[in-house]
């Protein structure tokens, strides 16, 4: 009977035990969520191989919800421009919940790059919005204390160049952002600058990622922040550390590069919680972060407090 089984099998009759069994498996995850590739590669979607199409909603920033709590709140914003500095104080707690929403879609790719060739360059809009809510302040009746809306477009070209110590230029970009909190006078705070950012991995454990930009320039009577770059600075770099496959730890400095900036800087740890679909990664985490510093959020741009919030964040989906 075994010849007559492989002859079965040979005219299409009756698949080889090999086959069942590989029609059985479950599809390897592809694209942007193909584990071959690295983090930094399938966040991007830099390579053919990680290529999840145009159109479709990613995750950008974490989403996240925490507990925050500060060293101080503040309590009366103000302003170098006097139409922008609030008069009266307003009675808001130090215990608060962090709300942070960010969401992008690929509008375009292979602009420059070969559309046959194993690199994809991309062009993306998103959207991040974060919120502070006075949830436990009850005598308030529980307002927004802010919210601060940052749309933006930006494009992003993969490199492949070889570095020393194994590490990996990995892409550069150039964007255009828009960040302002919706309120009106004296609360409104508002402004728009440009942008160019690069990244660069050492296999898939350690990422170094840089931003500079430069703010676009308005009339005096109509700057709601003067000198808000000198606050939150003119560039931002950022270490990641993939500990091991549950732990993830990060450090984000933002400077000024004319010595004459505030600052800040951001600490941070993620914690995987539970698994994906079909055996990956989950994208749920637990968060924490300790923010020192000037620019938190929009209304405290020359507000320097520390802040350390808890809670769940989900990553790029």
């Amino acid at each position: 009977t075994a010849p007559a089984a492989s002859a079965n099998a040979m005219v299409g009759l009756t698949p080889p035990a090999s086959a069942l069994a590989a029609a059985d498996a479950p599809a390897p995850i592809g694209g942007c969520r193909n584990d071959g590739y690295t983090e930094m590669s399938r966040f991007w979607e830099l390579e053919a191989g990680t290529d999840c199409g145009t159109f479709s909603f990613r995750g950008y920033r974490p989403l996240s919800v925490s507990f925050a709590v500060g060293d101080k709140v503040n309590r009366q914003p103000s302003s170098l421009n006097p139409v922008n500095s609030a008069t009266t104080e307003t009675d808001y707690q130090k215990q608060e919940m962090r709300i942070q929403l960010s969401v992008r879609t690929k509008l375009a790719q292979n602009l420059l790059t070969d559309p046959n060739g194993k690199l994809r360059d991309s062009l993306w809009i998103g959207y991040t919005g974060l919120s502070y809510w006075q949830v436990f302040n009850s005598d308030l009746s529980r307002p927004f204390r802010t919210t601060d809306h940052q749309p933006e477009i930006f494009y992003v070209y993969p490199t492949t160049a070889q570095l020393p110590f194994g590490w990996r230029w990995r892409y550069s970009g150039i964007g255009l952002e828009h960040q302002s909190n919706g309120q009106s006078d004296p609360l409104s705070r508002s402004w728009n600058r440009t942008y160019l950012m690069t990244g660069f991995e050492l296999d898939n454990r350690l990422q170094l990622q840089a931003k500079i930009w430069h703010r676009i320039n308005e009339s005096a009577e109509d700057d709601n922040n003067p000198n808000i770059q000198n606050y939150i600075g003119r560039s931002e770099l950022k270490l990641g550390w993939n500990v091991n496959q549950r732990n993830w730890m990060g450090v984000t400095a933002r400077g000024s590069l004319n010595g004459h900036g505030k600052g800040s800087g951001r600490v941070e740890w993620m914690h995987t919680l539970g698994d994906g679909w079909m055996g990956g990664k989950s994208n749920l985490r637990l968060h924490a972060q300790v923010f020192h510093g000037y620019g938190d959020s929009l209304i405290d741009y020359n507000y320097k407090r520390t802040v350390f919030s808890l809670g769940f964040s989900l990553l790029d989906f």
